[in-house]
């Protein structure tokens, strides 16, 4: 669980850099391909033979989680404001427990019910005020929710099925070249080579966003996610909100309503708590049985 925290600290940032900085400024699909390609650049030195399938399923997963996800996350900075993609995104915990459940070919009521705790929490510190005309971006917030579910999740249960020996560096490079796929496809239909960065600061912010919230963020992510299971990986989707807020409180300066986040934070808190609970209920059972 240690990556997954340290990514939501390392993440924390992302929201704000983008919506500030990024956003109506810099051509959303460049934004995309930039940080994809730096991405992939950090764990092609890496890279190690592995079954073609096994690659393919790899490349299919990052295709999905972060090429197709970003294409969803950067538009929906076109149709909302920050704290309006903020609060459309707490409804990412629970596809993350449907889509593992789907996998599993069962369903788990305990997963499902922690998660939507957890979503009360994450609406409860990200509630504001939101536009009359964000039904299309909500839509489109969804579609990036979705991908993300998707490929964490896929990644956790095909390196649980797959019997490979390799440290989990010299695979992920395929995750990326199959995100570089769809990025740069995406980028030669929909990019505007008119809005490319025009400051240093621009640049600087891309490269930060490549080379470390996508090229390490990701795959501590993703390991993390193979540490824990699927109610607990849930819930730290959610735990962005508090550590976002915090740093655009701190930063930026933005509004931000401290007794709702403390509020927030103890319901996220307590679907943590009572997840881990009845986690160590069932294997008690278990045992006993």
């Amino acid at each position: 669980m240690i990556y997954l925290l340290a990514i939501t600290i390392l993440w924390a940032f992302s929201f704000s850099l983008i919506g500030v900085y990024l956003a109506g400024q810099v051509d959303a699909y460049f934004s995309v391909l930039t940080r994809v390609v730096l991405a992939t650049m950090v764990f092609l030195p890496f890279i190690r033979r592995v079954p073609l399938l096994f690659a393919l399923k790899l490349m299919a997963l990052g295709a999905i989680q972060l090429g197709c996800m970003y294409v969803f996350y950067y538009q929906s900075f076109l149709l909302l404001s920050v704290p309006e993609v903020l609060i459309f995104t707490i409804l990412t915990p629970v596809y993350v427990t449907l889509i593992f459940d789907l996998m599993q070919g069962h369903f788990s009521s305990r997963y499902l019910i922690t998660a939507l705790v957890a979503v009360l929490g994450a609406a409860i510190i990200r509630y504001s005020s939101i536009g009359s005309e964000v039904f299309t971006g909500f839509l489109v917030v969804q579609g990036a929710n979705i991908c993300f579910a998707i490929g964490q999740v896929g990644y956790k249960v095909l390196l649980q099925r797959e019997n490979i020996k390799l440290p989990q560096r010299a695979i992920f490079g395929y995750f990326y070249l199959g995100a570089l796929a769809v990025t740069i496809v995406t980028w030669f239909l929909f990019g505007n080579p008119a809005k490319l960065p025009t400051t240093s600061l621009q640049w600087e912010i891309l490269l930060y966003l490549g080379l470390i919230a996508s090229g390490l963020g990701y795959f501590f992510w993703n390991k993390g996610a193979t540490k824990v299971d699927a109610g607990t990986l849930a819930i730290m989707n959610n735990a962005l909100v508090p550590a976002g807020l915090i740093v655009n409180l701190l930063i930026w300066n933005r509004d931000a309503n401290l007794i709702r986040l403390s509020i927030g934070g103890a319901v996220l808190l307590f679907s943590l708590l009572l997840h881990e609970y009845w986690g160590k209920r069932h294997n008690s059972e278990l045992q006993t049985n």
